[in-house]
């Protein structure tokens, strides 16, 4: 309003100016334009009393209706006064409300929130008639004594951390509780002492009462949680039963498995390099199938492979049939292991053991027995003799301990160290002995001369080849050495021998021979690439090639000697000097035309007779065909043309050659 009335005197203001300024313009008298306009005012002033004498009537009327307005709009505002007040009742009953709604929320929910914990509180703690039934009268094999001793476990359980608490509701169940576990008790002992009594029986199935322990293993569980004297009662008493059973069982089971045993065994004179009926030892009884067996695997090795996990040997039944050691030994830690490891995950899972305790456990059941089982390996060992027998026996350990590993069981690992400990020195000092056997051995002093392979090497190949093929995958790196030891001493042994023939042919022949034997068993029975192989590999091939030269010798030397010293000549480049042996080269066309069959025929039998090999043999003749053939070039081109034609054709002997080529 204030805003239009200003508004209206700017106008105003701007339209005087204008005026005034038109005024101006036109060069009107101010004062006379001044008496014009008071004039024209007064004249407005008149006419406007005029008006308002002439609306009277109207402007009382419009007053009377002013005041009536005015008397009815105050009573409205009393109305409205009055509806204001009980407006502002009707508020704070709404927020009183609103209040009362929000308290009675919180309460609900709070009594919802305790409903849950107070109900599970309630059920926790109620002893119910069933319980005090099924703990009472149903017998403890019963699937519904098991339900209700869990039950009573958790009700125990829940008791005691709401006793820490200082709940005063414990106090109304807690006698009844203690009693229920008291006759609880009482029940599970008897019927876990009875099966641990099951054991005691002769002949009994140790699985049977064990999976009926497991079935119940809660029962332990249970005793374990609410009565610790208990449960070391029935801890002492299984582990005083299991101990003795374990013991007698296979201190019985082994006396009985040492009756199988060979009664002819290897002595301190059975070494490798002992000739055969020397001193009395092993080797000399007449009555063996095969005096090698100490150092020649066989079937021996069968223990490692199907026979690993076969079914153990049941003495009463095969009463009439001997064993070898291992044999025997492989059957009891067979036994052993299938016992250990089910003995071990039975301690485990029902007497709730692990880590060291497990350990303990276990070493205090079958302590007694482990030591019983070194202990006989320890007076064994002190008289053998058979370094097979004591390898495989490493070797069945090795195996062995793998698959108790692969069980989760290493319970046995010292056991397994304590045999290693006594079976590895041991087998370490035979092989000395071998070793030494051979170092000491004096070939003028053997009876066997022949140029085939010799009961030493024969010996070394057959035991480094099993010991080898059987150790790959549990290597020994100081039985390694030892091998490799023993390899030097039937090298030094070899060239020793054949330095007691006269000839040198003989002696070449004599180390082919035995070179070619080891160096056969080994490609047989071991990888191609084993140190052995290679060295004999590298030992053969440098006789062969000396072989080669001294059987072509005698019956094409003076050939082999020209084509050598004229290869020098030309070397040297001194021509005319070759030139002035032609004489010498007619002298060799003619006696070589002469008897070229007949050599080649004599070289065949010769070779042929001197190897048993006859792949050998026959590898060695056509090495000798073929280097003579490149000495028969060789000396062609170093003839002059006129002894070349009196030289027979190279055609026709290569069609004699062919005639000595072998299938083999």
């Amino acid at each position: 309003m204030t805003e239009s009335k200003d508004m209206t005197e700017i106008i105003d203001k701007n339209l005087e100016d204008i005026e005034i300024q038109e005024v101006l313009k036109n060069g009107t008298d101010l004062r006379e334009y001044a008496l014009q306009i008071d004039k024209s005012i007064k004249e407005a002033e008149k006419n406007s009393v005029a008006d308002y004498l002439k609306e009277s009537e109207n402007i009382s009327s419009l007053h009377s209706q002013i005041e009536d307005c005015d008397g009815i709009l105050a009573r409205m505002e009393s109305m409205l006064l009055v509806f204001q007040n009980d407006l502002g009742s009707i508020s704070n009953e709404i927020i009183s409300l609103q209040k009362r709604s929000v308290n009675m929320s919180v309460q609900l929910s709070n009594r919802q929130a305790l409903k849950g914990p107070l109900s599970s509180f309630i059920e926790d703690i109620v002893v119910s008639e069933t319980l005090i039934f099924g703990i009472n009268n149903v017998p403890v094999v019963d699937k519904e004594f098991m339900i209700q001793l869990a039950i009573l476990n958790q009700k125990l359980n829940f008791v005691k951390e709401q006793e820490f608490k200082e709940t005063k509701a414990c106090h109304d169940v807690k006698d009844i509780l203690e009693k229920l576990k008291i006759k609880a008790v009482a029940k599970i002992r008897t019927y876990i002492l009875e099966q641990i009594y099951k054991f005691r029986k002769p002949m009994a199935n140790y699985q049977i009462p064990q999976n009926a322990m497991l079935k119940y293993k809660f029962f332990f569980e249970f005793i374990l949680s609410n009565e610790r004297n208990v449960a070391q009662e029935i801890c002492n008493e299984y582990i005083d039963t299991l101990s003795k059973v374990y013991y007698s069982y296979f201190k019985s089971y082994a006396s009985r498995l040492d009756k199988l045993k060979y009664e002819e065994v290897p002595t301190k004179d059975d070494l490798m390099g002992i000739e055969d009926g020397s001193k009395g030892g092993f080797f000399q009884k007449s009555n063996l199938k095969n005096k090698s067996t100490i150092f020649t695997i066989g079937n021996r090795g069968d223990v490692l492979a199907q026979q690993l996990e076969a079914p153990i040997i049941v003495p009463h039944v095969q009463q009439k049939t001997k064993y070898s050691y291992e044999a025997l030994f492989r059957s009891l830690q067979y036994a052993l292991v299938d016992n250990s490891c089910r003995e071990y995950l039975f301690t485990t899972e029902f007497f709730h053991v692990k880590g060291s305790h497990a350990q303990e456990l276990f070493d205090r059941i079958l302590g007694r027995t482990l030591s019983l089982l070194v202990k006989n390996v320890e007076n064994y060992v002190l008289e053998c003799y058979d370094c097979l027998a004591l390898f495989l026996c490493i070797q069945l350990i090795n195996r062995y301990r793998w698959m108790c590993h692969k069980r989760a069981v290493a319970a046995l690992d010292s056991y397994w160290d304590s045999l290693l400990g006594t079976l590895t020195p041991r087998l370490e000092y035979i092989l000395k002995l071998n070793i030494q056997s051979v170092r000491d051995c004096d070939p003028a002093k053997l009876s066997n001369k022949e140029m085939g392979p010799h009961y030493i090497t024969r010996r070394y190949a057959e035991f480094s080849a099993a010991v080898l093929s059987l150790s790959e995958q549990f290597p020994n790196e100081e039985l390694s050495n030892l091998l490799l030891a023993m390899q030097d001493e039937v090298h030094c042994f070899l060239l020793k021998m054949a330095a007691e023939f006269p000839q040198r042919i003989q002696q070449l022949i004599f180390l082919i021979n035995n070179y070619d034997m080891v160096l056969n068993i080994l490609m047989e029975r071991t990888r191609d690439n084993t140190k052995e192989a290679e060295s004999f590999k590298e030992q053969l091939q440098a006789r062969s090639t000396e072989y080669v030269e001294e059987i072509l010798s005698p019956h094409f030397g003076g050939l082999m000697q020209f084509v050598k010293e004229g290869e020098q000549l030309l070397e040297s480049d001194k021509k005319n000097e070759l030139a002035n042996l032609e004489k010498k080269s007619l002298s060799l066309v003619t006696s070589f035309t002469a008897g070229w069959k007949q050599s080649l025929e004599e070289i065949h039998r010769e070779v042929l007779v001197s190897f048993p090999n006859l792949v050998t043999g026959s590898g060695l003749l056509q090495m000798a065909l073929t280097n003579f053939v490149q000495y028969y070039h060789k000396f062609v081109k170093l003839l002059t043309p006129n002894a070349r034609t009196q030289l027979v054709n190279i055609h026709v002997i290569m069609v004699e050659i062919k005639k000595y080529k072998t299938n083999y």
